[in-house]
């Protein structure tokens, strides 16, 4: 595989590590591969044989964790003790339908969708391998790289703590990703330091009481109106608990109770999810929304059992790594392919390598330009323009090449 210059792009510097073509065309038959076949977290068997076989293919040595799915593979000169840059991929999909009618390479699997991307990222990754090992053979690779491909994103707390717990971050100094969004243009990516996504926990309650007659609530615990007042009143009292710039939100998904019509029940079952945009107040919130819900339960005479699931902090990019990706886009493309972005109140288990080491994560725009429909994430009838894999790959293999 040969490796073209960057002569023909109107960046600021001029790198090696173009996408050839023959690469390019691959790189888009597998990503269409994986969207016919998508698996769910820690399930992900097929997609990791698939990346493994690949990268062996390139004389590289990828080791699949020892939670049975997902990888690491390593690149470069790893004995000079240089700290090494990861590029992080996310492998599993969701448990939705595919909705695409017209598509060739629409999902085989029933109630299987690469609906988030994760295709897409996984592609980007695999590509960016190729392309820096045949650079790291030439004698062009200014340090090591370590290629992550991460199981079960989608399942909380996330898989990024297995990939952690198998030494995913040893020797690792800093750490990128990208995450598709469907409102930015192919070709470009968006940035912004700081937090990026929002903290995301689950929430699951059962209120209990006497049970009785819709005719005499006053002796008996109303169990309907106390979780009526549970939904209303608990997000009221977390708002005014927290500093409101926090953005600490109660979201209510489900709620099941009672079964006829003239008699006040004696369970009731909600459950909902906690978000953040603040790191602090993350860490507080546990006791902030378990308070407020005993407090209410209580006010009502029912008795509360909560089980709170704790999810992920939210992604907060380093600037330092933020401003890498925007060399290197601007290297790759010039300034016009870059473009700030907002912070979102999805969640990403990116965020726990952050803990760890300095990183960031763009948002690679996968919107075929001039289209106005937008394909959400999580909906059935995601899809991308594919022009977004050749951008992500040239964008990570400018970060390796310019992180010094």
């Amino acid at each position: 595989m040969s490796v073209e210059s960057e002569a023909d792009l109107p960046g600021e510097a001029l790198l090696p590590g173009a996408l050839p073509e023959s690469l390019r065309a691959e790189l888009v038959a597998f990503r269409r591969d994986l969207h016919m076949h998508p698996e769910l977290g820690n399930q992900e068997f097929r997609t990791t044989a698939a990346i493994k076989e690949r990268l062996e293919r390139a004389g590289l040595r990828p080791r699949v964790l020892a939670v049975g799915t997902g990888l690491l593979c390593d690149i470069g000169n790893w004995e000079d003790g240089l700290p090494a840059l990861a590029l992080r991929a996310d492998i599993d999909a969701l448990p939705i339908p595919d909705a695409k009618t017209d598509c060739a390479y629409r999902s085989t699997v029933p109630d299987r969708a690469h609906a988030c991307g994760h295709d897409v990222h996984t592609t980007v990754v695999l590509g960016a391998g190729l392309v820096l090992a045949e650079l790291h053979r030439q004698g062009r690779l200014p340090r090591p790289v370590r290629l992550i491909f991460q199981p079960a994103e989608e399942v909380l707390p996330g898989g990024a703590a297995d990939a952690i717990g198998c030494g995913a971050l040893e020797g690792v100094g800093r750490i990128v990703a990208v995450h598709c969004d469907p409102r930015v243009d192919a070709g470009r990516i968006g940035i912004r330091e700081g937090a990026i996504t929002s903290a995301c926990d689950r929430l699951e309650i059962a209120l209990d009481g006497p049970g009785g007659h819709t005719a005499r609530p006053h002796l008996t615990t109303d169990l309907v109106t106390a979780v009526a007042r549970v939904v209303t009143d608990v997000p009221a009292l977390v708002a005014r608990r927290v500093d409101t710039r926090s953005g600490l939100a109660v979201t209510w998904g489900r709620i099941e109770s009672g079964h006829a019509p003239n008699v006040i029940p004696q369970h009731a079952e909600l459950s909902g999810t906690v978000r953040c945009l603040d790191l602090d107040a993350w860490r507080q919130a546990p006791d902030i929304v378990v308070g407020a819900i005993d407090e209410v339960a209580n006010l009502h005479r029912a008795k509360s059992e909560i089980n709170y699931v704790r999810g992920v902090p939210p992604v907060v990019n380093d600037p330092g790594v933020t401003e890498l990706l925007r060399d290197a886009m601007i290297a790759r493309r010039g300034a016009d392919a870059v473009e700030g972005t907002e912070q979102s109140l999805g969640g990403e288990d990116f965020s726990w390598y952050l803990e760890r080491v300095p990183g960031a994560m763009a948002r690679l725009g996968v919107r075929t330009p001039g289209e106005r429909t937008v394909r959400d994430l999580h909906q059935g009838d995601f899809d991308v323009d594919e022009h977004a894999i050749t951008v992500g790959v040239e964008l990570f293999t400018a970060a390796a090449l310019i992180d010094l």
